[in-house]
């Protein structure tokens, strides 16, 4: 009887330490962090992989050669395009872990209120801090986005040509590069329908999988601007709790440091009364 009487509060208090585990998480930060993660990750990835390819194709199909020394071309353009993609990589893997660990405080500062962890002018400026740079983050993903979308376009115009060869194939259509500023405009790189670069370069892999590696990326840059919008919302909750949390912690501050007080008044009395009877 009393082995089941022992079982059966262990069991309890399992139970409640995994509720209790389980209520402190903060969900909403940890679904934007995941989000983040995942976006930033397929936007990175596939965007990095996307740039590989356009090289290829631009000097196989288009004949550009890359210019010696320090001169700005479109392979110069792209390979600071990598190093930005590097950069977004690292940067936005810290500031995940760095919300995530304010969202888990946050939780703690709320759940116990009454702990060892207190709420403090610091952390609501902190977590103020954190909802600034989050919206400015959103607007610099929403720059990304708009911006990998002309490359989206622009694949999705030649992929849409080299679909359909036989509706355009008495159409002479050329792909200038002049046109979207690779080249400048004393080069002439093109590739026209019915020559033999152009039956090649829609018949290799290389242009479709780059342009389905720009949607994959285009896509990663729109979840990370939705996982942006989480985290705005979980901020701004977060720190309008944090606000009236504090302001019922000086409440209740007050309350008792007045209760001390009247206690002490009638203790003082208490004394007094005593004194004066003897």
């Amino acid at each position: 009887m009393e082995e089941n009487m022992d079982e059966s509060q262990s069991q309890k208090g399992c139970k409640e330490c995994c509720e209790r585990c389980v209520g402190s998480l903060p969900w909403a930060s940890l679904i934007a962090t995941i989000l983040l993660y995942m976006g930033v990750a397929l936007f990175c990835g596939c965007g990095h992989e996307a740039l590989t390819g356009t090289v290829t194709i631009l000097q196989n199909y288009f004949e550009v050669i890359r210019a010696p020394g320090e001169t700005l071309d479109v392979f110069t353009i792209i390979d600071i395009l990598k190093y930005i993609i590097y950069g977004l990589a690292a940067g936005f893997f810290v500031f995940g872990v760095l919300l995530l660990v304010e969202g888990f405080f946050t939780t703690g500062a709320i759940r116990d209120l009454y702990g060892e962890f207190k709420i403090t002018a610091c952390g609501r400026c902190l977590t103020a801090f954190l909802m600034f740079l989050a919206y400015l983050f959103f607007l610099v993903w929403l720059g990304v986005t708009a911006f990998t979308s002309l490359p989206v376009f622009m694949y999705f115009n030649v992929w849409t040509m080299c679909q359909n060869t036989s509706l355009v194939e008495g159409a002479n259509l050329c792909l200038d590069l002049r046109q979207f500023g690779a080249v400048t405009i004393s080069e002439e790189r093109k590739v026209c329908t019915g020559s033999e670069k152009f039956f090649k370069m829609c018949e290799s892999n290389e242009l479709d999988l780059t342009f389905h590696l720009f949607v994959c990326a285009l896509a990663g840059a729109g979840a990370a601007v939705i996982a942006m919008v989480h985290f705005l919302m979980a901020l701004a909750a977060n720190w309008g709790y944090l606000k009236d949390a504090s302001r019922m912690q000086k409440y209740e501050d007050i309350k008792s440091k007045e209760e001390q007080e009247l206690h002490d008044i009638h203790s003082t009395r208490s004394k007094e009364r005593l004194n004066a009877y003897t």
